[in-house]
């Protein structure tokens, strides 16, 4: 399944980002491809701060992760200790140096992975649930294409499908 979604601005690429976060309520795995400048980390830092993180999100690019662990709710439900693994692969030389920061451990627990250069960790990295592809359209507009690889993944593309976003 695949929806897309365009955007002219960070804010509406945070409300995009702030709709799928609130829905994701179990072990997540996200991959972000673009461009660079596209949009990616901006996308994990809305998502992040929607599930209630009010530090500062900052890129891994030289860390290649970074972890955030707060009290959060997804939509609907309790507000529970969250984990969100912030990836930036970009940096990596070879797939093999995930192994060096125990990447499958991250994949082990019941947080949302959001990798962002995925194709850098391949082999080695856990299925997506979901692929977001972000396009340059104009100066400003970006075109967001989220795409499903798990029964999961759909379940989240069609509560998200029913969002507005126009206000």
């Amino acid at each position: 399944m695949q929806y897309k979604h365009t955007t002219q601005t960070s804010e509406q690429t945070d409300d995009l980002a702030a709709s799928l976060a609130k829905l994701c309520c179990s072990r997540t795995i996200i991959y972000l491809y673009g461009d660079l400048g596209a949009g990616k980390t901006t996308f994990c830092q809305g998502f992040i701060k929607s599930l209630g993180y009010s530090g500062r999100v900052k890129s891994p690019t030289y860390t290649l992760v970074e972890p955030y662990t707060f009290v959060g709710c997804p939509e609907g439900g309790v507000a529970k200790e969250r984990e969100v693994f912030h990836f930036d692969l970009y940096r990596l030389a070879d797939p093999e140096e995930l192994e060096f920061i125990g990447i499958r451990d991250y994949f082990d627990t019941d947080g949302i992975c959001l990798i962002e250069w995925p194709q850098k960790g391949k082999g080695l990295l856990a299925p997506a649930d979901l692929e977001i592809s972000i396009e340059f359209v104009g100066s400003d507009e970006r075109c967001f294409t989220v795409k499903s690889h798990s029964e999961y993944g759909t379940q989240l593309i069609k509560q998200l499908e029913n969002r507005d976003f126009s206000a």
